[in-house]
């Protein structure tokens, strides 16, 4: 499903990563830990809600090349970024919207990703970002919306 988005101003904690050797899947996994285990979410100034924001970005090149992922949450105002956070724009652009549903400890997410990998999708390789909004709320029944840039 193709959607355009408004733009959003993020503010979390970054991971500079890269899929090859699968150093992802040990480099995000460690941000989520970090995330949710140090209280960062509770250190964002003006977060607009609850929802937390996994975003790809910083591509070099492509899905194989190194990029930043961002862990945070959005908010009405860059102003004010705590020390050893940081903050990320998405600006307005055209996305294909994907769902990830089912059981979050089950790798939903990342076999919605490798479906993404594998597709004929026209990637911009700018930013593409998860929502974990109220429906992500129960990792056993979780539905997680995808947004990945596009040409």
């Amino acid at each position: 499903m193709e959607t355009q988005i408004t733009p959003l101003n993020i503010i979390g904690i970054a991971v500079r990563t890269t899929n090859v050797n699968e150093k992802s899947s040990i480099d995000i996994p460690q941000l989520w830990e970090t995330f949710l285990s140090s209280g960062i979410q509770e250190r964002i100034p003006n977060k607009i809600d609850g929802t937390i924001y996994c975003l790809y970005t910083d591509y070099e090149k492509d899905y194989l090349a190194p990029y930043t992922t961002v862990l945070g949450c959005a908010v009405s105002s860059l102003n004010d970024i705590p020390e050893g956070l940081t903050s990320v724009s998405i600006d307005k652009a055209k996305y294909s919207k994907r769902f990830a549903k089912g059981n979050l400890q089950e790798g939903i997410v990342f076999n919605e990703w490798i479906s993404i990998w594998n597709s004929d999708l026209k990637r911009a390789y700018t930013t593409d970002f998860e929502v974990y909004g109220e429906k992500s709320q129960n990792p056993e029944n979780a539905e997680v919306e995808i947004f990945v840039g596009i040409k």
